[in-house]
């Protein structure tokens, strides 16, 4: 089952089951996917589902950092709560050590050997670690392999 059936199917169990605050977030992902579609006029495969969710929860993030800056906990928790609902979706986050194995097996596979070939390493890992891993967490890694 793709991940747009599986988010359209539980959207209409939680409206079956009158779970609001799911259903809510679910309308919110599968409105961020129709827009991307409707932007780029392709159809979304589930890595492109999955990275539009895994912008949604790195906008969230920021928004609960600014809230709880601005003292305003009630708004942090309500985006909180809404990351919980989206990482339903996610695959589960892989460890650093996972991320340095493909790290590692993507040098082997394009013969990266310093800071020049980033780029091309980058274009490799990113298809391959959508939604399993930060990118920013694995683009420090990848600088630290290849300086050294």
């Amino acid at each position: 089952m793709s991940l747009k059936q599986r988010l359209t199917d539980d959207m209409k169990a939680a409206m079956k089951g009158g779970d609001k605050d799911s259903l809510g977030v679910i309308r919110l992902i599968n409105a961020a996917i129709k827009q991307r579609e409707v932007d780029e006029r392709i159809e979304l495969d589930d890595a492109a589902v999955l990275a539009v969710m895994d912008k949604m929860v790195k906008q969230r993030k920021d928004s609960v950092t600014q809230y709880e800056a601005a003292a305003r906990e009630d708004l942090a928790a309500i985006e909180r709560a809404e990351i919980v609902v989206i990482e339903r979706y996610l695959p589960a986050k892989l460890d650093e050590a996972s991320i340095l194995a493909a790290i590692d097996a993507a040098i082997a596979q394009t013969g990266a050997s310093g800071p020049a070939d980033m780029g091309k390493l980058m274009g490799v890992l990113k298809p391959q670690l959508a939604g399993q891993a930060d990118m920013g967490q694995v683009s420090a890694l990848v600088k630290r392999r290849l300086a050294g």
